[in-house]
């Protein structure tokens, strides 16, 4: 296994056993700042320019200094590059800018790349299972209260990681979220899609949620194989109607929901297809 990278945007590669932020760095202290999450696979970080894409728009959404793009493409670039010198496997690349420190000075930036998580492998292989739990705010939410930046992709992770600490405490691997109204969003690290027939339907991104870059990815990939995709409202009683439910993301691409609240998803034999796409998907938005 090849040793962990970190490396700051002015392309300095770092001791990933040393300290990196100071102490009054506002990712630490405040989470006042903006990530993204990349598959390396097969030695190339994959849709990076979906994920800067979507960097630029979190930025924007918390007054960020507009990232340099160009530089994050060649760190992403080199960065990979160090891990694949010494190791084939699969690696989690990670982008992250913050405001910088509370006393002053210049956004912190920077890219580290690891080794994937177990739980990843073993998400794509065998599924998981799901509770559903309340956001606790309209679908509304989002346009009425922008300060609240429901879909950036910020570093304020602690509400979704209590979430999945939750949902294990209760027998299940993972969470999809309701709205108020009941409406299904998103999961705490992922994009919800069903497939009904050769239709592919994920929340609407309207609704208060991130935009799913591997979606996005799925979506173009899906469309010219001949399916329809759609951008709609959906209900727990939908994803108990699909033939498959996908909770979809940047590393674990997708992974099935086998149960939901104890009652098992999907027809037998489907499904296989979503996954296909999904790998395919990637793979086309690596090049693109």
């Amino acid at each position: 296994m090849s040793e962990p990278v970190v490396m700051t945007l002015d392309g300095r590669v770092h001791d990933a056993a040393q300290p990196l932020l100071f102490a009054d760095d506002l990712a630490a202290v405040r989470g006042d700042g903006v990530f993204e999450t990349l598959l390396v696979r097969g030695g190339v970080a994959r849709a990076v320019e979906l994920h800067l894409a979507r960097l630029a728009a979190s930025a924007a959404a918390l007054q960020l200094p507009t990232p340099d793009l160009d530089a994050w493409r060649t760190v992403v670039d080199e960065s990979a590059a160090l891990w694949t010198r010494n190791s084939a496997d699969e690696a989690v690349l990670r982008l992250v800018l913050s405001r910088g420190r509370e006393s002053g000075g210049e956004p912190t930036a920077f890219v580290t790349v690891g080794p994937l998580p177990e739980r990843v492998r073993t998400a794509r292989a065998h599924g998981v299972s799901v509770i559903t739990l309340d956001r606790g705010y309209s679908v509304d939410f989002s346009a009425t209260a922008p300060w609240q930046l429901a879909g950036a992709k910020t570093l304020s992770y602690a509400t979704n990681m209590a979430a999945l600490r939750h949902a294990v405490s209760q027998g299940a691997d993972d969470v999809i979220y309701l709205s108020s109204e009941g409406r299904v969003l998103e999961g705490p690290r992922s994009t919800v899609v069903l497939a009904r027939g050769k239709t592919l339907v994920t929340p609407s991104v309207e609704q208060g949620i991130l935009a799913g870059t591997t979606v996005a990815a799925l979506f173009e990939v899906a469309e010219d194989a001949g399916w329809k995709c759609e951008h709609g409202h959906l209900y727990p009683a939908d994803l108990i109607a699909a033939d498959s439910v996908w909770l979809v993301s940047s590393v674990t691409l997708a992974a099935r929901v086998t149960t939901m609240n104890g009652v098992v998803l999907g027809r037998p034999g489907s499904g296989e297809q979503v996954s296909e796409m999904v790998d395919r998907a990637v793979g086309v938005a690596a090049t693109s």
